[in-house]
């Protein structure tokens, strides 16, 4: 199965995990190493980028060997975001961005004009840009032109663990650009995972789904899993719908034929 590759680096994972929610520190890292990720991703304005002990958020990460995503979650425009990445960068020593710019509180769907705004912005300032938007295919098309490293269009509202509500739109998405699609938001269980890789995306970033579940650790391994056999769906090949039976036995050579 092939690799993940983002700005020139390789993952063995398709997945992108957040790290809020979870009952405790030890069911989280417990579930990230589960799950297999290489990546996390971490709310900048939410955590104590100073906090040393040994239990510090960010230490217990970091000290797992995990790549830290930090996210400008939080943050309602162009300026505040950029802001934040640059607190980021310079607490994180990382260039990488998950880019959210959120538009509505009900909802938390994207401001797509002030998301790209800061898109702009940070990439002629040398990040590696990572932006959550709608499942809008001219959206996506304007973030890679413009330079994004990956885009990360929603399968369904945050939280909401409806899954992806625009199979169609996600597969244009996929046709029309050539840097990683990666799902972000909307996952609700394991199937919703291999539903996004049997549609080819890169991979998916999820949160709720895993730290929400009943039992995370084993929520962990089942999308983990879902993962890696919509990956292996997807480029195994799968056959075209038909409206109509066919027989998957041939007739010719049928005794009395």
């Amino acid at each position: 199965m092939s690799h993940l590759v983002i700005a020139g680096k390789e993952f063995s994972s398709r997945l992108i995990l957040g790290t809020s929610r979870y009952p405790s520190p030890k069911i989280m890292l417990e579930a990230l190493k589960e799950s297999e990720t290489e990546m996390v991703t971490v709310a900048i304005r939410r955590v104590s980028l100073n906090d040393s002990s040994h239990e510090g958020h960010l230490k217990l990460l970091i000290d797992q060997g995990l790549k830290i995503l930090p996210n400008t979650a939080g943050c309602y425009t162009a300026k505040e975001a950029i802001l934040t990445a640059y607190l980021a960068r310079e607490a994180l020593s990382t260039n990488w961005i998950k880019l959210e710019v959120i538009g509505d509180d009900e909802t938390l769907f994207p401001d797509i004009p002030e998301l790209l705004k800061a898109a702009e912005k940070l990439i002629s300032d040398g990040f590696v840009v990572l932006p959550y938007c709608n499942d809008d295919p001219v959206t996506c098309k304007k973030l890679a032109d413009m330079g994004c490293a990956a885009v990360m269009p929603l399968g369904a509202p945050i939280g909401s663990g409806m899954g992806i509500r625009n199979p169609y739109n996600i597969q244009i998405i996929r046709e029309m650009i050539r840097i990683p699609v990666i799902i972000d938001a909307g996952v609700g269980t394991a199937s919703d995972v291999a539903i996004a890789m049997e549609l080819g995306c890169d991979g998916v970033l999820l949160n709720t789904a895993i730290a929400g579940a009943k039992h995370p650790v084993v929520m962990a391994k089942a999308i983990r899993l879902a993962a890696q056999s919509g990956r292996l769906a997807y480029e195994a090949g799968r056959i075209p719908r038909k409206l109509f039976a066919n027989a998957s036995s041939p007739i010719e050579g049928l005794v009395g034929s």
